[in-house]
């Protein structure tokens, strides 16, 4: 009984195969499918835009140019150690006291000593450290590590000036109680001192050549309170004349730019100038071509300076302003445009075509596209589905004469994208720089502001349709 009840309640399950998940595998091909466009999107070049926008460029040029004063250099008439008593670039008066001399070097101790405790610097004379320091630092330059040595040496000069003041009016009495015997020297005429030696004093512009410009054969001797002189060796020079001028290096270039000025707008960013010189183009020593900047004032500033970094302004164009990778060349057939007419009743652009058939030659006017015009022709895309092709002809409106298509020239262009695909718009460059093109606007085929155009036409083909 038992075992029969046990048969009784043994079933067999029959065994189901799996069915496929519709769902899962429909998920699956579309993973598929967008891991693959990722991969070739990633894979390539990003197509970027650019709205066009009215602007300007800077373009000013850098030089580096030479200084020419009228520079006086007066020697010591004995041997000595020197004290100064104006600083570098400071304006002396005729009989004002530039300089003293003294065989055993006592003097210089005796004006310290003469000066502690007593003579401390006025608020207005600290004033002016701070900002012949601070303007020092703000032009500082890596590259030109020597002014550290001539900031140092103008700052010395300055404190030694302001300390001195109250000793120098006791000078003699101090000297004759210590028994210091002293030459005092003054200046013989007005202007600008300076106690820097390079041996540029002389240089007039005639004698200027490119070896004048190298700087690493180029030497500066600066005297400092404290140093022996020898009789008959530099002790100060004097820049009488506010008149001072650079000289610069002219490329073929820079000819071409500026041979037709006679005045330049001069920017010395290190000392926060901008002003305007009279300029001339001059031959040099050895045949080469300089420009030339004449000045009227601030030769104080630059005393210490024998080079010096400017930019020299260029007229800013105004247009539309877009970047150089946008732009690219297309050819395009010329056309005269005497040939070029409107079709009866139309307002389209065409001309006459000569067609060719069993019947004979016909005239037909043909639309074109004009993608742009100068004062004699008007220049239309050449494609292998356009209006026109290489050896057609077309006739003169009321003549018979003809012209046959097939001279070109290579324009320059932007793709311009506003209708979701690439199209070809002529531009007219008026000023440039590394980075922008400024073009010209108003153009009846070419550009406006607000249009988009691709950043990088490199990437792209005429007619290439874009999703922005």
């Amino acid at each position: 009984m038992a075992s029969k009840k046990r048969k009784k309640n043994r079933k067999i399950i029959p065994y189901r195969r799996p069915r496929a998940d519709i769902g899962r595998l429909i998920f699956g091909v579309i993973f598929l499918y967008l891991l693959i466009n990722i991969f070739i999107y990633m894979g390539h070049d990003k197509i970027q835009f650019y709205e066009v926008a009215e602007g300007s460029i800077v373009n000013d040029r850098p030089y580096t140019g030479l200084i020419l004063r009228e520079e006086q250099i007066y020697n010591a008439e004995n041997s000595g150690y020197v004290n100064y008593y104006l600083r570098e670039g400071k304006r002396a008066s005729v009989g004002a006291r530039i300089y003293s001399l003294d065989e055993t070097g006592r003097l210089d101790s005796l004006l310290k000593e003469n000066s502690e405790g007593e003579q401390s610097l006025s608020d207005e004379n600290l004033s002016d450290l701070k900002k012949q320091l601070s303007s020092f630092v703000l032009a500082r330059s890596d590259e030109n590590f020597g002014a550290i040595y001539d900031a140092r040496y103008a700052l010395e000069a300055a404190v030694m000036e302001y300390s001195s003041f109250s000793a120098l009016d006791q000078l003699d009495k101090i000297a004759k109680e210590s028994g210091v015997v002293f030459e005092q020297v003054t200046s013989p005429q007005s202007g600008v001192v300076s106690y820097g030696f390079d041996s540029y004093e002389s240089l007039k512009p005639e004698d200027v050549e490119m070896a004048s410009f190298n700087r690493s054969s180029y030497t500066k001797n600066l005297r400092k309170s404290g140093d022996l002189i020898e009789s008959g060796s530099p002790v100060y020079k004097i820049a009488s004349s506010e008149n001072w001028s650079i000289v610069f290096p002219l490329s073929e270039e820079d000819k071409n730019l500026y041979q037709d000025k006679s005045s330049l707008t001069v920017e010395f960013k290190d000392h926060s100038i901008e002003t305007q010189a009279a300029f001339s183009i001059f031959t040099g020593k050895d045949g080469s071509s300089f420009g030339r900047l004449d000045f009227s004032k601030y030769m104080a500033q630059f005393i210490t300076d024998r080079f010096v970094s400017f930019e020299i302004r260029q007229d800013q164009a105004r247009g539309l302003k877009i970047p150089v990778s946008a732009v690219t060349e297309k050819n395009f057939y010329q056309i005269p445009k005497d040939y070029v007419t409107l079709g009866g009743d139309s307002t389209d652009n065409g001309v006459t075509k000569e067609v060719y058939d069993a019947g004979g030659t016909n005239a037909v006017f043909t639309p074109i596209d004009i993608g742009f015009s100068d004062d004699e022709f008007c220049y239309v895309a050449g494609s292998d589905d356009g209006p026109l092709k290489a050896g057609d002809y077309i006739v003169k409106p009321d003549s018979q004469e003809r012209y046959q298509i097939g001279s070109t020239k290579a324009l320059k262009g932007v793709y311009n994208i506003n209708k979701g695909y690439t199209v070809f718009k002529e531009i007219e460059i008026l000023d440039s720089n590394s980075e922008y093109y400024t073009i010209k606007q108003g153009s009846g085929y070419g550009l406006s502001v607000y249009d988009h155009i691709v950043m990088d036409a490199s990437l792209v083909t005429e007619g290439q349709i874009l999703y922005q």
